[in-house]
Formats: C-alpha cells, structure tokens, sequence
C-alpha cells in the first residue's frame, strides 16, 4: 500500500500489540484499518464514548488526502478530549490516517487513568521521536 500523503512511497507493516499498522518512513503518518483503532485503545466504555466523540470539520483549510484502500477523498474529522486533533477518516470506513504525532496524541489522550503500554511501544518503536 502506498502512503496516502507521499503517494508513490510504499508504507511497511508494522505488529504492534498483534494490530498491523500501515507506516509511511517518508512523512511518518500512520494508516490504520477499519477497527483497529478500537483494538490498540480496548472495548470498554471509554472508547465507545471517544469514539463516537468525532467530529466531521467542515470548515478546515487542509487539503483532503485520498484513501489508500479505495481511492476517494477521505473527510476531515477532529478527535481528541477537546476535538483539538484533525485527522483524515475514510467516507467508505476503510480507515483512518494520522499524520506524524496525531496518534501519539491521541494515545496520550485516551490513556484512561491507566499505563498506556501501546503509547510506550509507539515510542520506542520509533525511537522516542514524535509519531
């Protein structure tokens, strides 16, 4: 799969917490298919709530990047505890692309009180810099 940002740069999967995320060495976003967000945060309450939080942003000035999976633009969506976070979430629910440290911030977001093991291994995956 090409990266959606880069688009003829070829991303490499990567095993995190038995999720394979899509990862792009060239602008370091990160692709993650249909439900494997739900997998790395945990079904509990928690995520239903922060997941059913996102907002479509239809007045950002960003320019829509189109879905690795089927090619149509992806909408614009703001995530996070203040919906301070934009990020590109596919019309069809192919997935969603975060670009470099979104992801990281989320994760730090939604830690729900607890050790977040999956921001840990996100960061030393690549090497403490920001995602």
């Amino acid at each position: 799969m090409n990266c959606p940002v880069c688009r003829h740069q070829p991303m490499i999967i990567l095993e995190l917490n038995d999720v394979e995320i899509d990862y792009c060495p060239e602008c370091c976003g990160i692709w993650l298919d249909a439900g494997e967000l739900e997998l790395l945060l945990g079904n509990n309450e928690e995520t239903d709530k922060f997941l059913s939080s996102f907002v479509i942003d239809t007045i950002t000035k960003e320019k829509k990047i189109k879905c690795p999976i089927c090619s149509k633009k992806m909408e614009k969506v703001l995530v996070g505890k203040d919906n301070n976070i934009l990020i590109d979430r596919c019309r069809n629910n192919d997935g969603l692309w975060f670009d470099k440290g979104e992801l990281e911030e989320i994760l730090k977001q939604v830690s729900w009180g607890k050790d977040n093991k999956v921001l840990n291994l996100l960061k030393e995956m690549f090497d403490h810099n920001k995602l």
